[in-house]
């Protein structure tokens, strides 16, 4: 599952990508063209708990990767801007990074910043994407002699798809039976990605809760149903290089109860519809990722293939159980403690232990 972080050149995108993954590549006004890729630890204050549990060797936060796809630069050519498209259809989600932040050495090389202005330009381009794209699909079953039926009943459902991309609707404001989602399944439309918007604001801005075009953008995003973040990337900075122990502290002061950072990747592993669940012991405590829905031996299979294809059961509790309870002897003293079998729906915060043989 990837991330792709996209928007205009100088907003910001790649020191947002380094806080995440913990990278180092070069930013300001270096121009760079190359698509960058790297891993982010999903910040979780249960792995926290746990490990303090069971002081573990080795403590695994959840991985969600993220890509930082270069702005389209004036003077780049129609290649180039295709090229940068198609990495953007390759994202599972969508993080729009607009600028907000006031600051000499980028306005010499772009307008000022106009973030709501950013927003909807870059809405409008994915609508149009989409638009092309529609357009191309209902012309080759037009010019197809003999169309299936399938294609007919595609081509119903795109024109009435165009009607609501020319109405500035986004897909994925738009609802649509599981008949409809399948014969679309193969089209990766833009607007139908899952889109978070960061907006990059300066320390000023942080402070006043305010910036230009603010109401606008937030109404906007309202409106076309997009969350909103507000990351000051300079004291996001400052809190990455403070000891451990004094950043939230260094938070508190500030009036916030959370980084930018974290509420970024928790708000992106959630757009995705990833849940965690836990395994635990002396050896390692690990968060696992998976998809909402996901059963028992499916979830087995993210351990190792072996225990999904050898599952017998999963002993089962729940994070919130044991941090009531303190332990698992009290937590299976109360009949918290479960067996279920494969076809057990896991949960958001479950910690298992999987039984199976091979």
């Amino acid at each position: 599952m990837q991330i792709g972080l996209v928007g205009r050149p100088y907003t910001g995108k790649t020191t947002l990508f380094n806080l995440l993954t913990g990278s180092a590549y070069e930013t300001g006004l270096s121009g760079k063209r190359e698509v960058l890729t790297g891993n982010a630890a999903v910040p979780d204050k249960r792995i926290e708990y746990l490990a303090r549990l069971y002081k573990p060797q080795k403590t695994v936060y959840a991985q969600i990767q993220f890509k930082d796809i270069p702005g389209v630069h004036s003077g780049d050519g129609a290649g180039a801007a295709n090229k940068l498209l198609e990495e953007v259809r390759g994202a599972d989600a969508l993080v729009q990074v607009v600028r907000a932040f006031q600051e000499d050495m980028v306005g010499v090389v772009t307008e000022t910043a106009d973030p709501s202005k950013e927003l909807a330009d870059f809405a409008s381009d994915l609508v149009l994407a989409d638009m092309v794209a529609v357009e191309n699909r209902l012309k080759r079953i037009e010019n197809t002699k003999k169309p299936s039926k399938d294609a007919l009943t595609q081509a119903g459902l795109l024109k009435s798809i165009l009607t609501a991309l020319e109405n500035e609707q986004r897909l994925s404001e738009l609802k649509f039976s599981e008949a409809e989602k399948s014969l679309i399944a193969d089209q990766n439309f833009l607007t139908e990605k899952p889109l978070v918007v960061v907006v990059n604001i300066d320390e000023k801005q942080l402070s006043s809760n305010n910036y230009p075009g603010r109401d606008k953008l937030l109404n906007f995003a309202s409106n076309h149903q997009i969350p909103v973040i507000e990351v000051c990337a300079r004291i996001e900075m400052e809190i990455n290089q403070l000891p451990k122990t004094e950043r939230d502290e260094f938070l508190k002061d500030l009036g916030l109860t959370e980084s930018g950072i974290n509420h970024l990747a928790h708000t992106a592993y959630n757009l995705l519809g990833l849940i965690s669940f836990f395994t635990v012991g002396q050896d390692e405590v690990r968060a696992w990722t998976i998809r909402k829905g996901t059963k028992t031996r499916r979830a087995a299979g993210k351990v190792h293939s072996d225990i999904e294809r050898g599952f017998i059961r999963a002993e089962v509790f729940h994070f919130e159980d044991i941090k009531h309870l303190g332990s698992v002897s009290t937590v299976k003293e109360k009949g918290l403690f479960r067996l279920e079998g494969k076809e057990y729906i896991v949960k958001d915060g479950d910690i298992i232990s999987f039984r199976f043989n091979v």
